[in-house]
């Protein structure tokens, strides 16, 4: 018998029915099998478990028949965690409404009563497309020591800058203290604080991200303490904050500088206090959270025009880590490349690819203005277009620049798009607009596909 896999599973359907057996089928498959009832608990679910992936039946209103709450809730799932892989659950399922699911984000269709085996399959297969991790990652052996369980994780620390940040990554791990990450965009900053999380004693404990940043400023208050039923007019269920969830785990603040003055007064006061309480309660619920937090702006810089509060941030910053620009790091782009260029050469199954000496020589001079996100984006690019098996500076496409810092991040999205609709574009044509040909080719499921084509205006 094979063994199960480690995928996270969470099905939310209105039908009991469904549920029961769709859990006892996934069971034999899957050791993390979630179901839900209710769409009113699933962002709660979110904020305290990443699921590989999400059936969801979008049909929870027998009055509603104009196919709004389903995608309603397929939003805020997206919204919550915008890189979560939904399928969604149907009865019938028309093309119009198929196209408008996959315009809001579902990752595939799969209609009811399903095969057993379709089942399992659509959701391996949306499992690759999706790259994800489950498959491949464990808790970090206990009896290993901090090098070897952050070399496992994949610190790329051969630069003197970098073995300074591993150090204390190291004293930090062994401590509940509270952490501040600083450092230019692209740098790393969330994988930093994740990385911190699953090698400490938190690790099997909740890691909440709270990025300032997507929230919008007036959800804030609400989204990071929560609310009871009947403080506001929306209100017409209790709702757990994202500081409540992290409890006894570790909550991670980024994009710290966009938080206001006022709430950053409020978020002392629950630090210092240990205490938290909804919007609309007085009862303080206790709670035991590390704090990590992350801002691209320098510290000397955030106790100016009083925008903010130097007590909070002194709280948050027990531990200082800063993470350098890539510019200052030099010797670590050899293996960060060879790092991308192996994943992007299986994502995209371009068969073996090698970087050049020269090429290595050019990306280690220019100045990564983006960090280690414009190099990421700038391999994956060279991966899709090259059609060399040796990567030389012209696949790159780096601007000329001389080797000044610049202050502004290139559009490194942008360029992603191009490259990701020129491949399209070529695969679409090699398999003559063979839709499941081509999906299989890319490595994605045909409804990502389909989803792909429109959102490029490929139709």
């Amino acid at each position: 018998m094979n063994s199960k896999s480690n995928a996270k599973i969470l099905i939310i359907d209105n039908e009991a029915d469904i549920l029961r057996n769709a859990k006892l089928v996934l069971d034999e498959h899957f050791n993390m099998v979630h179901i839900e009832n209710d769409p009113k608990n699933v962002i709660n679910l979110l904020h305290i478990e990443k699921y590989d992936i999400i059936l969801l039946n979008e049909d929870f209103s027998q009055k509603d028949k104009n196919d709004t709450e389903g995608f309603l809730w397929l939003k805020k799932i997206l919204e919550t965690n915008p890189f979560a892989i939904v399928i969604l659950i149907e009865e019938y399922i028309s093309i119009d409404k198929a196209l408008q699911g996959i315009k809001e984000g579902a990752s595939e269709f799969i209609l009811k009563p399903w095969n057993d085996k379709k089942l399992i399959a659509t959701i391996n297969a949306n499992l690759k497309a999706g790259f994800t991790k489950a498959e491949t990652e464990s808790t970090p052996s206990k009896t290993k020591s901090d090098d070897q369980t952050i070399d496992d994780h994949g610190i790329v620390s051969e630069s003197l800058s970098m073995q300074k940040v591993l150090t204390l990554i190291k004293n930090a791990v062994k401590s509940d203290d509270n952490i501040l990450i600083t450092g230019e965009n692209g740098t790393g900053k969330k994988f930093i604080a994740q990385l911190i999380h699953n090698i400490s004693n938190r690790k099997d404990k909740a890691f909440i991200n709270v990025d300032f940043n997507i929230i919008d400023e007036t959800r804030f208050e609400s989204e990071l303490y929560g609310f009871v039923k009947g403080d506001f007019g929306d209100a017409t269920e209790d709702y757990t904050g994202l500081i409540e969830a992290a409890n006894n785990g570790t909550i991670f603040l980024n994009k710290i500088n966009k938080l206001p003055l006022h709430l950053q007064t409020m978020l002392l006061n629950t630090l210092q206090n240990q205490k938290v309480a909804r919007l609309g309660s007085e009862f303080e619920i206790p709670i035991n959270i590390r704090i990590i937090s992350a801002s691209n702006i320098p510290i000397h810089q955030m106790g100016v025009k009083d925008k903010y509060n130097k007590s909070f941030i002194n709280h948050l910053k027990t531990v200082e880590i800063k993470l350098p620009p890539l510019r200052s790091r030099a010797e670590d782009i050899p293996r960060l490349s060879e790092y991308f260029l192996n994943y992007y050469s299986k994502k995209y199954k371009t068969g073996f690819k090698k970087i050049s000496s020269l090429t290595l020589d050019v990306l280690k001079k220019y100045n990564w203005p983006g960090n280690i996100t414009e190099l990421q984006h700038a391999v994956e690019r060279a991966v899709i277009m090259s059609e060399s098996n040796i990567l030389e500076p012209h696949d790159f496409f780096l601007p000329q620049t001389d080797n000044k810092h610049i202050e502004s991040t290139p559009p490194t999205s942008l360029n992603t798009e191009t490259t990701e609709k020129a491949l399209i574009v070529k695969t679409l044509e090699k398999y003559s607009n063979n839709i499941r040909k081509s999906a299989k080719k890319l490595g994605i499921t045909p409804a990502t596909l389909l989803r792909k084509i429109e959102k490029y205006g490929l139709e």
